[in-house]
Protein backbone atom coordinates (compact mmCIF):
# COMPACT_ATOMS: atom_id res chain seq x y z
CA UNK A 1 0.00 0.00 0.00
CA UNK A 2 1.38 3.40 -1.02
CA UNK A 3 2.01 5.80 1.79
CA UNK A 4 0.18 9.21 1.65
CA UNK A 5 3.12 10.80 3.38
CA UNK A 6 5.38 12.50 0.84
CA UNK A 7 8.85 11.19 0.50
CA UNK A 8 11.72 13.34 1.64
CA UNK A 9 12.59 14.01 -2.02
CA UNK A 10 9.05 15.04 -2.94
CA UNK A 11 8.82 17.22 0.14
CA UNK A 12 12.13 18.91 -0.53
CA UNK A 13 11.17 19.59 -4.12
CA UNK A 14 7.93 21.25 -3.05
CA UNK A 15 9.70 23.33 -0.45
CA UNK A 16 12.27 24.52 -2.98
CA UNK A 17 9.68 25.41 -5.66
CA UNK A 18 7.47 27.48 -3.35
CA UNK A 19 10.15 29.84 -1.95
CA UNK A 20 11.60 30.36 -5.46
CA UNK A 21 8.19 31.43 -6.82
CA UNK A 22 7.56 33.64 -3.84
CA UNK A 23 10.99 35.25 -4.07
CA UNK A 24 10.52 36.01 -7.77
CA UNK A 25 7.11 37.55 -7.14
CA UNK A 26 8.51 39.62 -4.29
CA UNK A 27 11.30 40.95 -6.50
CA UNK A 28 8.86 41.87 -9.27
CA UNK A 29 6.52 43.54 -6.81
CA UNK A 30 9.37 45.49 -5.22
CA UNK A 31 10.57 46.69 -8.59
CA UNK A 32 7.08 47.67 -9.69
CA UNK A 33 6.33 49.38 -6.40
CA UNK A 34 9.58 51.31 -6.48
CA UNK A 35 8.79 52.74 -9.91
CA UNK A 36 5.19 53.56 -9.07
CA UNK A 37 6.06 55.33 -5.84
CA UNK A 38 8.86 57.46 -7.30
CA UNK A 39 7.66 60.90 -8.35
CA UNK A 40 9.13 62.76 -11.30
CA UNK A 41 9.52 66.52 -11.73
CA UNK A 42 8.25 67.08 -15.26
CA UNK A 43 8.81 70.83 -15.47
CA UNK A 44 9.86 73.84 -13.41
CA UNK A 45 8.22 77.22 -14.01
CA UNK A 46 8.96 80.61 -12.46
CA UNK A 47 7.16 83.97 -12.28
CA UNK A 48 8.04 87.26 -10.67
CA UNK A 49 5.30 89.21 -8.86
CA UNK A 50 5.68 92.64 -7.24
CA UNK A 51 6.25 91.22 -3.74
CA UNK A 52 7.36 87.63 -4.30
CA UNK A 53 8.82 85.09 -6.69
CA UNK A 54 6.80 81.96 -7.43
CA UNK A 55 8.34 78.64 -8.46
CA UNK A 56 6.03 75.82 -9.58
CA UNK A 57 7.15 72.20 -9.91
CA UNK A 58 4.95 70.06 -12.17
CA UNK A 59 4.95 66.53 -10.73
CA UNK A 60 3.81 63.08 -11.77
CA UNK A 61 2.68 62.24 -8.23
CA UNK A 62 1.89 63.96 -4.95
CA UNK A 63 5.01 64.53 -2.81
CA UNK A 64 6.16 65.51 0.63
CA UNK A 65 8.77 68.26 1.03
CA UNK A 66 10.77 70.21 3.58
CA UNK A 67 12.61 73.56 3.66
CA UNK A 68 16.02 74.37 5.09
CA UNK A 69 17.22 77.99 5.18
CA UNK A 70 20.99 78.60 5.27
CA UNK A 71 23.12 81.73 5.57
CA UNK A 72 26.63 82.80 4.54
CA UNK A 73 25.88 82.49 1.70
CA UNK A 74 22.06 82.70 1.61
CA UNK A 75 20.43 79.53 0.34
CA UNK A 76 17.06 77.86 0.46
CA UNK A 77 17.20 74.06 0.35
CA UNK A 78 14.11 72.10 -0.67
CA UNK A 79 14.19 68.34 -0.07
CA UNK A 80 11.65 66.13 -1.86
CA UNK A 81 11.90 62.43 -0.94
CA UNK A 82 11.76 59.67 -3.56
CA UNK A 83 11.68 62.06 -6.52
CA UNK A 84 13.75 62.27 -9.67
CA UNK A 85 14.47 65.12 -12.07
CA UNK A 86 16.28 64.70 -15.37
CA UNK A 87 15.88 68.11 -17.03
CA UNK A 88 18.04 71.23 -16.88
CA UNK A 89 17.41 74.48 -15.00
CA UNK A 90 19.32 76.83 -17.27
CA UNK A 91 16.36 78.62 -18.85
CA UNK A 92 14.51 79.85 -15.76
CA UNK A 93 13.78 83.62 -15.94
CA UNK A 94 15.58 84.55 -12.72
CA UNK A 95 16.39 88.14 -13.77
CA UNK A 96 14.96 90.72 -11.34
CA UNK A 97 14.40 88.02 -8.72
CA UNK A 98 16.30 87.28 -5.49
CA UNK A 99 17.48 83.99 -7.06
CA UNK A 100 21.03 83.90 -8.39
CA UNK A 101 21.02 80.24 -9.38
CA UNK A 102 19.06 77.02 -8.94
CA UNK A 103 20.92 73.72 -8.45
CA UNK A 104 19.73 70.19 -7.86
CA UNK A 105 21.14 66.81 -6.92
CA UNK A 106 20.19 63.37 -5.59
CA UNK A 107 20.85 62.38 -1.96
CA UNK A 108 20.32 59.08 -0.17
CA UNK A 109 19.99 57.44 -3.56
CA UNK A 110 16.46 58.60 -4.36
CA UNK A 111 15.74 61.98 -2.71
CA UNK A 112 15.77 65.17 -4.79
CA UNK A 113 17.43 68.26 -3.32
CA UNK A 114 16.86 71.69 -4.89
CA UNK A 115 19.13 74.55 -3.81
CA UNK A 116 18.21 78.19 -4.46
CA UNK A 117 21.24 80.48 -4.21
CA UNK A 118 19.82 83.83 -3.06
CA UNK A 119 20.97 87.42 -3.34
CA UNK A 120 18.52 88.75 -0.73
CA UNK A 121 16.61 87.54 2.29
CA UNK A 122 13.25 85.93 1.52
CA UNK A 123 10.37 84.40 3.47
CA UNK A 124 9.59 81.01 1.89
CA UNK A 125 6.16 79.42 1.80
CA UNK A 126 5.16 76.20 0.06
CA UNK A 127 2.01 74.26 -0.64
CA UNK A 128 0.98 71.30 -2.77
CA UNK A 129 -1.87 71.42 -5.27
CA UNK A 130 -3.96 68.53 -6.52
CA UNK A 131 -4.49 68.03 -10.28
CA UNK A 132 -6.91 70.31 -12.13
CA UNK A 133 -8.43 70.09 -15.59
CA UNK A 134 -5.33 71.64 -17.12
CA UNK A 135 -2.47 70.53 -14.87
CA UNK A 136 -1.29 67.60 -12.77
CA UNK A 137 0.17 67.55 -9.27
CA UNK A 138 2.12 70.70 -8.40
CA UNK A 139 4.39 71.96 -5.65
CA UNK A 140 4.29 75.75 -5.32
CA UNK A 141 7.20 77.56 -3.66
CA UNK A 142 6.69 81.28 -2.95
CA UNK A 143 9.71 83.39 -1.99
CA UNK A 144 8.31 86.55 -0.41
CA UNK A 145 10.48 89.66 -0.37
CA UNK A 146 11.46 90.78 3.12
CA UNK A 147 10.96 94.44 3.95
CA UNK A 148 8.51 95.13 1.11
CA UNK A 149 6.47 98.25 1.74
CA UNK A 150 2.90 97.26 2.51
CA UNK A 151 1.63 100.75 3.28
CA UNK A 152 -1.75 101.78 1.97
CA UNK A 153 -1.62 103.89 -1.16
CA UNK A 154 -3.32 107.16 -0.36
CA UNK A 155 -5.82 108.73 -2.71
CA UNK A 156 -3.83 111.27 -4.67
CA UNK A 157 -4.23 114.99 -4.26
CA UNK A 158 -4.36 116.61 -7.69
CA UNK A 159 -3.72 120.16 -8.78
CA UNK A 160 -5.35 121.80 -11.77
CA UNK A 161 -5.79 125.14 -13.46
CA UNK A 162 -9.07 125.38 -11.57
CA UNK A 163 -7.15 125.61 -8.28
CA UNK A 164 -9.04 122.56 -6.98
CA UNK A 165 -6.02 121.40 -5.01
CA UNK A 166 -8.15 119.77 -2.32
CA UNK A 167 -9.97 117.48 -4.75
CA UNK A 168 -9.00 113.94 -5.59
CA UNK A 169 -9.12 111.68 -8.61
CA UNK A 170 -11.53 108.76 -8.99
CA UNK A 171 -9.61 105.52 -8.37
CA UNK A 172 -10.31 102.66 -10.81
CA UNK A 173 -8.90 99.21 -9.97
CA UNK A 174 -8.43 97.23 -13.20
CA UNK A 175 -8.12 93.49 -12.69
CA UNK A 176 -6.78 91.31 -15.52
CA UNK A 177 -8.01 87.83 -14.69
CA UNK A 178 -5.82 84.78 -14.11
CA UNK A 179 -2.03 85.09 -14.73
CA UNK A 180 1.15 83.17 -14.05
CA UNK A 181 0.62 79.43 -13.64
CA UNK A 182 -3.13 79.97 -14.17
CA UNK A 183 -3.60 80.65 -17.91
CA UNK A 184 -7.38 80.79 -17.72
CA UNK A 185 -9.18 79.53 -20.81
CA UNK A 186 -7.27 78.61 -23.97
CA UNK A 187 -8.74 79.08 -27.45
CA UNK A 188 -8.69 76.63 -30.38
CA UNK A 189 -5.56 78.36 -31.73
CA UNK A 190 -3.90 78.27 -28.27
CA UNK A 191 -4.54 81.94 -27.49
CA UNK A 192 -4.45 82.25 -23.69
CA UNK A 193 -7.03 84.22 -21.76
CA UNK A 194 -4.44 85.60 -19.32
CA UNK A 195 -2.54 87.32 -22.15
CA UNK A 196 -5.62 88.76 -23.88
CA UNK A 197 -7.16 90.25 -20.75
CA UNK A 198 -3.86 91.77 -19.59
CA UNK A 199 -3.51 93.51 -22.97
CA UNK A 200 -7.05 94.92 -22.70
CA UNK A 201 -6.45 95.97 -19.09
CA UNK A 202 -3.29 97.86 -20.05
CA UNK A 203 -5.11 99.67 -22.86
CA UNK A 204 -7.95 100.57 -20.49
CA UNK A 205 -5.44 101.90 -17.98
CA UNK A 206 -3.75 104.03 -20.64
CA UNK A 207 -7.08 105.52 -21.75
CA UNK A 208 -8.25 106.37 -18.24
CA UNK A 209 -4.90 107.98 -17.49
CA UNK A 210 -5.60 110.45 -20.30
CA UNK A 211 -9.01 111.31 -18.86
CA UNK A 212 -8.83 114.16 -16.31
CA UNK A 213 -10.18 113.24 -12.91
CA UNK A 214 -9.37 109.51 -13.11
CA UNK A 215 -6.50 107.52 -11.65
CA UNK A 216 -6.46 103.89 -12.82
CA UNK A 217 -4.13 101.15 -11.59
CA UNK A 218 -3.60 97.52 -12.53
CA UNK A 219 -4.17 94.76 -9.97
CA UNK A 220 -1.54 92.70 -11.78
CA UNK A 221 0.98 94.36 -14.08
CA UNK A 222 2.56 91.25 -15.54
CA UNK A 223 2.29 87.51 -15.97
CA UNK A 224 1.89 86.38 -12.36
CA UNK A 225 -0.99 85.11 -10.25
CA UNK A 226 -2.90 87.03 -7.60
CA UNK A 227 -5.49 85.20 -5.48
CA UNK A 228 -9.11 86.23 -5.87
CA UNK A 229 -9.31 87.53 -2.32
CA UNK A 230 -5.93 89.24 -2.84
CA UNK A 231 -7.33 91.16 -5.81
CA UNK A 232 -10.14 92.54 -3.68
CA UNK A 233 -7.67 93.38 -0.92
CA UNK A 234 -5.47 95.39 -3.32
CA UNK A 235 -8.50 97.36 -4.50
CA UNK A 236 -9.50 98.12 -0.92
CA UNK A 237 -5.92 99.04 0.05
CA UNK A 238 -5.91 101.65 -2.72
CA UNK A 239 -9.37 102.87 -1.69
CA UNK A 240 -10.75 102.23 -5.15
CA UNK A 241 -14.05 103.75 -6.27
CA UNK A 242 -14.60 100.94 -8.79
CA UNK A 243 -13.27 97.43 -9.32
CA UNK A 244 -13.50 96.11 -12.88
CA UNK A 245 -12.32 92.55 -13.59
CA UNK A 246 -11.63 91.59 -17.21
CA UNK A 247 -11.99 88.02 -18.50
CA UNK A 248 -12.69 86.03 -21.66
CA UNK A 249 -15.35 83.34 -21.62
CA UNK A 250 -15.00 79.67 -22.48
CA UNK A 251 -17.73 77.11 -22.92
CA UNK A 252 -18.02 73.45 -23.80
CA UNK A 253 -19.57 74.29 -27.19
CA UNK A 254 -17.52 76.43 -29.62
CA UNK A 255 -20.70 78.01 -30.98
CA UNK A 256 -21.19 80.05 -27.78
CA UNK A 257 -20.42 83.71 -28.47
CA UNK A 258 -20.86 87.26 -27.22
CA UNK A 259 -19.61 89.60 -24.50
CA UNK A 260 -21.20 89.88 -21.06
CA UNK A 261 -21.09 92.05 -17.96
CA UNK A 262 -21.62 90.53 -14.52
CA UNK A 263 -22.33 91.93 -11.08
CA UNK A 264 -22.45 89.97 -7.84
CA UNK A 265 -25.57 88.01 -6.96
CA UNK A 266 -26.16 87.12 -3.33
CA UNK A 267 -28.75 84.55 -4.35
CA UNK A 268 -26.79 82.67 -6.98
CA UNK A 269 -26.50 82.76 -10.73
CA UNK A 270 -29.25 84.15 -12.98
CA UNK A 271 -28.71 81.65 -15.79
CA UNK A 272 -27.11 78.28 -16.46
CA UNK A 273 -24.24 79.90 -18.35
CA UNK A 274 -23.67 82.41 -15.55
CA UNK A 275 -23.46 79.61 -12.98
CA UNK A 276 -21.02 77.66 -15.15
CA UNK A 277 -18.77 80.68 -15.56
CA UNK A 278 -18.91 81.55 -11.86
CA UNK A 279 -17.93 78.01 -10.89
CA UNK A 280 -15.08 78.00 -13.42
CA UNK A 281 -13.64 81.35 -12.31
CA UNK A 282 -14.00 80.55 -8.60
CA UNK A 283 -12.11 77.28 -9.04
CA UNK A 284 -9.11 79.28 -10.28
CA UNK A 285 -8.41 80.37 -6.70
CA UNK A 286 -7.29 76.83 -5.91
CA UNK A 287 -4.21 77.63 -8.01
CA UNK A 288 -3.24 80.22 -5.42
CA UNK A 289 -3.62 77.76 -2.59
CA UNK A 290 -6.79 79.33 -1.20
CA UNK A 291 -9.54 76.97 -0.05
CA UNK A 292 -12.79 78.47 -1.24
CA UNK A 293 -14.78 76.17 1.05
CA UNK A 294 -13.68 78.25 4.04
CA UNK A 295 -16.53 80.53 5.03
CA UNK A 296 -15.91 84.18 5.85
CA UNK A 297 -18.50 84.95 8.54
CA UNK A 298 -17.70 88.66 8.59
CA UNK A 299 -18.18 88.99 4.85
CA UNK A 300 -21.35 86.91 4.96
CA UNK A 301 -22.73 89.31 7.53
CA UNK A 302 -21.78 92.38 5.55
CA UNK A 303 -23.44 90.98 2.43
CA UNK A 304 -26.77 91.13 4.25
CA UNK A 305 -26.29 94.74 5.21
CA UNK A 306 -28.04 97.57 3.40
CA UNK A 307 -24.69 99.03 2.37
CA UNK A 308 -24.13 95.93 0.26
CA UNK A 309 -27.46 96.50 -1.45
CA UNK A 310 -26.39 100.02 -2.42
CA UNK A 311 -23.06 98.71 -3.72
CA UNK A 312 -24.85 96.10 -5.81
CA UNK A 313 -27.25 98.68 -7.25
CA UNK A 314 -24.35 100.87 -8.34
CA UNK A 315 -22.55 97.86 -9.80
CA UNK A 316 -25.57 96.83 -11.87
CA UNK A 317 -26.31 100.36 -13.12
CA UNK A 318 -22.68 101.09 -13.99
CA UNK A 319 -22.38 97.66 -15.60
CA UNK A 320 -25.40 98.48 -17.74
CA UNK A 321 -23.64 101.51 -19.23
CA UNK A 322 -20.50 99.46 -19.91
CA UNK A 323 -22.59 96.73 -21.54
CA UNK A 324 -24.32 99.27 -23.77
CA UNK A 325 -20.97 100.65 -24.95
CA UNK A 326 -19.61 97.16 -25.62
CA UNK A 327 -22.76 96.37 -27.61
CA UNK A 328 -21.75 99.05 -30.11
CA UNK A 329 -18.59 97.15 -31.10
CA UNK A 330 -19.30 93.50 -30.25
CA UNK A 331 -22.07 90.92 -30.14
CA UNK A 332 -23.60 90.52 -26.70
CA UNK A 333 -24.24 87.18 -25.03
CA UNK A 334 -27.02 88.73 -22.94
CA UNK A 335 -28.58 92.18 -23.29
CA UNK A 336 -28.74 92.82 -19.57
CA UNK A 337 -26.20 92.71 -16.75
CA UNK A 338 -26.10 89.19 -15.34
CA UNK A 339 -25.50 88.32 -11.72
CA UNK A 340 -23.47 85.41 -10.38
CA UNK A 341 -21.46 84.51 -7.29
CA UNK A 342 -18.00 85.47 -8.53
CA UNK A 343 -15.65 85.52 -5.54
CA UNK A 344 -13.63 88.37 -7.00
CA UNK A 345 -16.70 90.66 -6.91
CA UNK A 346 -17.42 90.20 -3.21
CA UNK A 347 -16.28 93.61 -2.02
CA UNK A 348 -19.06 94.98 0.20
CA UNK A 349 -17.97 98.60 -0.12
CA UNK A 350 -16.65 98.89 -3.71
CA UNK A 351 -18.90 98.76 -6.80
CA UNK A 352 -17.54 95.81 -8.76
CA UNK A 353 -18.20 94.42 -12.23
CA UNK A 354 -16.74 91.56 -14.24
CA UNK A 355 -16.50 92.01 -18.02
CA UNK A 356 -16.38 88.87 -20.16
CA UNK A 357 -14.98 90.31 -23.38
CA UNK A 358 -16.04 87.38 -25.58
CA UNK A 359 -15.83 83.61 -25.90
CA UNK A 360 -12.21 82.64 -26.47
CA UNK A 361 -13.49 79.11 -27.12
CA UNK A 362 -15.24 80.45 -30.25
CA UNK A 363 -12.72 80.45 -33.16
CA UNK A 364 -13.87 83.74 -34.68
CA UNK A 365 -14.05 85.54 -31.34
CA UNK A 366 -10.67 84.13 -30.36
CA UNK A 367 -9.21 85.73 -33.49
CA UNK A 368 -10.78 89.10 -32.65
CA UNK A 369 -9.69 88.96 -29.01
CA UNK A 370 -6.09 88.36 -30.13
CA UNK A 371 -6.20 91.48 -32.35
CA UNK A 372 -4.63 94.63 -30.91
CA UNK A 373 -7.17 96.83 -32.70
CA UNK A 374 -10.10 94.89 -31.25
CA UNK A 375 -8.50 94.96 -27.79
CA UNK A 376 -8.31 98.74 -28.09
CA UNK A 377 -11.96 98.98 -29.14
CA UNK A 378 -12.97 96.86 -26.16
CA UNK A 379 -10.88 99.01 -23.79
CA UNK A 380 -12.41 102.17 -25.26
CA UNK A 381 -15.94 100.81 -24.78
CA UNK A 382 -15.29 99.88 -21.14
CA UNK A 383 -13.73 103.30 -20.53
CA UNK A 384 -16.71 105.12 -22.03
CA UNK A 385 -19.14 103.27 -19.82
CA UNK A 386 -17.06 104.03 -16.72
CA UNK A 387 -16.68 107.73 -17.57
CA UNK A 388 -20.38 108.07 -18.40
CA UNK A 389 -21.33 106.67 -15.00
CA UNK A 390 -18.96 108.78 -12.94
CA UNK A 391 -19.76 111.90 -14.97
CA UNK A 392 -23.34 111.53 -13.77
CA UNK A 393 -22.51 110.09 -10.32
CA UNK A 394 -19.15 111.55 -9.25
CA UNK A 395 -18.13 110.70 -5.67
CA UNK A 396 -18.14 113.64 -3.29
CA UNK A 397 -14.81 115.38 -2.91
CA UNK A 398 -13.54 114.44 -6.36
CA UNK A 399 -12.33 116.73 -9.11
CA UNK A 400 -15.09 115.41 -11.35
CA UNK A 401 -17.76 116.39 -8.81
CA UNK A 402 -16.39 119.94 -8.65
CA UNK A 403 -16.09 120.24 -12.41
CA UNK A 404 -19.62 118.93 -12.87
CA UNK A 405 -21.00 121.60 -10.56
CA UNK A 406 -18.89 124.26 -12.31
CA UNK A 407 -19.65 122.96 -15.81
CA UNK A 408 -15.93 122.84 -16.53
CA UNK A 409 -14.87 119.29 -17.50
CA UNK A 410 -12.14 118.66 -20.04
CA UNK A 411 -11.26 115.74 -22.29
CA UNK A 412 -8.21 114.86 -24.42
CA UNK A 413 -9.01 113.19 -27.75
CA UNK A 414 -7.61 109.67 -28.09
CA UNK A 415 -7.30 107.47 -31.18
CA UNK A 416 -10.68 106.09 -32.23
CA UNK A 417 -12.73 108.83 -30.52
CA UNK A 418 -15.63 110.51 -32.31
CA UNK A 419 -17.48 113.65 -31.33
CA UNK A 420 -20.77 111.77 -31.04
CA UNK A 421 -19.13 109.14 -28.85
CA UNK A 422 -17.67 111.78 -26.52
CA UNK A 423 -21.05 113.53 -26.31
CA UNK A 424 -22.72 110.24 -25.35
CA UNK A 425 -19.97 109.48 -22.85
CA UNK A 426 -20.53 112.76 -20.99
CA UNK A 427 -24.32 112.86 -21.48
CA UNK A 428 -24.27 116.11 -23.45
CA UNK A 429 -25.19 116.97 -27.03
CA UNK A 430 -22.77 117.23 -29.92
CA UNK A 431 -23.92 120.79 -30.63
CA UNK A 432 -23.21 121.79 -27.01
CA UNK A 433 -19.62 120.54 -27.30
CA UNK A 434 -19.15 122.27 -30.66
CA UNK A 435 -20.54 125.57 -29.35
CA UNK A 436 -18.41 125.46 -26.19
CA UNK A 437 -15.22 124.78 -28.19
CA UNK A 438 -15.98 126.86 -31.29
CA UNK A 439 -15.92 123.85 -33.64
CA UNK A 440 -17.23 124.37 -37.18
CA UNK A 441 -17.45 120.64 -37.99
CA UNK A 442 -17.40 117.24 -36.33
CA UNK A 443 -13.73 116.73 -37.21
CA UNK A 444 -11.43 116.22 -34.20
CA UNK A 445 -7.74 115.30 -33.86
CA UNK A 446 -5.83 112.98 -31.53
CA UNK A 447 -4.37 115.01 -28.66
CA UNK A 448 -6.88 117.84 -29.05
CA UNK A 449 -8.39 119.04 -25.77
CA UNK A 450 -12.09 119.76 -25.47
CA UNK A 451 -14.00 121.55 -22.74
CA UNK A 452 -17.11 119.55 -21.88
CA UNK A 453 -20.10 121.69 -20.84
CA UNK A 454 -22.18 120.66 -17.84
CA UNK A 455 -24.68 117.91 -18.71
Amino acid sequence: MRSETPSPREGSQRVQRYPLWLATLALLYAAFSGNSLASEVKDVRLWRAPDHTRVVLDLSEAVEYSFLELKNPRRLVVDIPNTRFESALNDLPIDNTPINRVRFGIRKGSDLRLVFDLSAEVRPKGFALAPSEQTGHRLVIDLFDVGADGAIEKRPVIKSIDQLSDKRDIIIAIDAGHGGEDPGATGPSRVKEKAVVLAIARKLEARLKRTPGFKPFLIRKGDYYVSLSGRRALARKSQADLFVSIHADAFTKPQAHGASVFALSTRGATSTTAKYLADRENAADLVGGVRLSDKDDVLAGVLTDLSMTATLDNSINLGGLVLKEIGAIARLHKKQVEQAGFVVLKSPDIPSILVETGFISNPSEEQRLASASYQDKMARSIERGIVRWFSSHPPAGTLLASKRSNGNQSYTIARGDTLSGIAQQFNVSVSAIKDRNGLKSNTIKVGQKLVIPGG
